[in-house]
């Protein structure tokens, strides 16, 4: 039953309307729950500002995979844009005493929420713009 609450949204700039599922709607507020507390953790640390603005959008680089072919983009975008490795990073970063690689981790945290708050997800391997949340 849950699958099929939908939640509608309006859009002032179109004059449209388009449906949310649930499940949608629980991963961009899953997302912006993990952009919110990477930054904050990121402002803990006392790290460089520039370094957060400049670094924030680097996992995009990740998308010249599709310069090759869809799969092979998809598939490059996709392992930046999981939490597997960020998470991977952060740990070994904290248990290696690593503070540069805990703030790049962060970073790569803030991302990935950023995204999906945005409604920005994981790739599928036919075209860029269909992905997991929505067609983009």
């Amino acid at each position: 039953m849950l699958n099929t609450m939908t939640t509608t949204i309006n859009t002032q700039t179109t004059n449209t309307s388009r449906t949310m599922s649930l499940p949608s709607m629980l991963l961009r507020l899953e997302g912006l729950a993990v952009f919110i507390a990477a930054i904050a953790m990121y402002a803990s640390q006392s790290a460089s500002g520039l370094m957060f603005v400049l670094l924030l959008l680097a996992p995009d680089l990740s998308a010249i995979g599709y310069l090759v072919n869809p799969r092979i983009g998809s598939y490059l975008y996709n392992a930046v844009h999981t939490y597997s490795l960020p998470i991977a990073l952060f740990v070994l970063a904290t248990i290696g005493g690593w503070t540069l690689g805990i703030q790049l981790a962060l970073i790569w945290f803030a991302h990935i929420g950023m995204d999906r708050t945005v409604g920005y997800g994981l790739k599928y391997a036919t075209e860029f713009k269909a992905t997991h949340l929505q067609r983009v």
